[in-house]
């Protein structure tokens, strides 16, 4: 089997491919450098050149904020880009890995939503990634859409890494304790996506590591497991939009249900504090905590 990782320079990329080489499959890791998503010539040409059984289409545009500026790059990237990957996934008979977001939902509620659940995104970035799921399925039958939220891993920014960056000049820290959802360590993805790869068990999924949080929650957890003595303050979104205005709106309901994985026979991820335990004691040395841990 040969599969084609898209954003390998990212972090689910970047843990795909390593899962994929570790299970002895052929992965190849490729990003902007080697074509533009947007530009349907260049991406028809490589994956027709390649040819492979697979594509894991981790790229995106993910900066939220920005992409209520700058939209037209935003939609793009994650909905033009996809439709190009999915029509030269058509052209030669490969599998299509879709990865979303939980932002395709409005965030209301406190139910779990589910792979049918009604789409409303709330912001641009979530409109282009629910368009990039549209264009995919119109291209190709061949086709796993896998939503995932609050992504971290060792390959990029994210909020573990803010948060332990802030945490080496801050005693207090004001978070968000409103939202809620579910930490996703691309690691624990990654075996997830290369299980999935392997079948032709198409459709929709869930994908997070289990169990849900807030933010101030998932920050004193990264405190505890990092052993570092940061006082997490919560506060609610309003509050917090008052101090520190966002462009885009964020959901409040991040919450999904992996009973479509259970369905399937797919083994959901690991919890989401053992997934941070694991993930800390990796990166650790970066900060300045290991000597108190």
């Amino acid at each position: 089997m040969k599969v084609l990782v898209t954003g390998v320079k990212g972090q689910l990329g970047y843990d795909v491919v390593k899962e994929l080489e570790k299970r002895g499959i052929e992965a190849r890791g490729v990003d902007i450098e080697d074509f533009d998503l947007t530009k349907a010539e260049q991406v028809i040409d490589y994956v027709t050149a390649y040819a492979p059984d697979a594509v894991v289409h981790c790229a995106a545009f993910t900066a939220v904020d920005r992409a209520e500026e700058a939209t037209e790059l935003c939609f793009a990237v994650n909905a033009e880009g996809t439709g190009n990957i999915a029509r030269a996934c058509k052209a030669v008979g490969a599998k299509l890995v879709y990865i979303s977001t939980d932002y395709v939902y409005d965030g209301q509620g406190s139910e779990p939503f589910a792979p049918d659940s009604p789409k409303a995104p709330i912001n641009k970035y979530g409109e282009s990634k629910y368009l990039g799921e549209l264009r995919a399925a119109a291209q190709t039958d061949k086709l796993f859409i896998v939503r995932i939220s609050w992504v971290f891993g060792v390959n990029g920014g994210n909020f573990v890494r803010t948060m332990l960056k802030l945490g080496e000049t801050h005693k207090e820290l004001t978070v968000v304790d409103d939202q809620i959802g579910s930490p996703t360590y691309t690691a624990d993805l990654a075996v997830l996506l290369a299980d999935m790869v392997q079948t032709e068990k198409y459709g929709a999924y869930c994908a997070t590591n289990e169990g849900y949080c807030s933010w101030a929650e998932f920050a004193s957890a990264i405190f505890a497991a990092a052993g570092a003595d940061v006082k997490v303050v919560p506060i609610s979104t309003e509050d917090y939009l008052k101090m520190r205005p966002q462009q885009a709106l964020r959901p409040k309901n991040s919450r999904m249900s992996k009973q479509a994985l259970d369905d399937a026979g797919f083994k959901r991820l690991p919890p989401w504090q053992d997934a941070l335990e694991r993930y800390v004691k990796l990166i650790l040395g970066e900060y300045g905590y290991a000597q108190n841990h």
